[in-house]
């Protein structure tokens, strides 16, 4: 069941539905964070590749897509 139906009323977007598929994880992330308050993800590197410390954004980090 996707995620999506547990977060009623809270816009959810993936990063395909919105056309950032092609972004590398900064760009990403600072596209997110001007438009979201929160942001959800799979990779568990996030931390280790980004300088999350300056970020306002919320990350979520899932252990698995399921």
């Amino acid at each position: 069941m996707p995620l999506r139906r547990f977060l009623g009323g809270h816009q959810v977007s993936t990063a395909f539905e919105i056309g950032w598929t092609e972004l590398d994880n900064g760009s990403l992330l600072s596209c997110a964070q001007a438009q979201f308050e929160a942001f959800i993800t799979t990779d568990r590197n996030l931390q280790y590749q980004q300088n999350l410390s300056n970020r306002t954004l919320a990350i979520l980090v899932l252990p698995t897509t399921s």
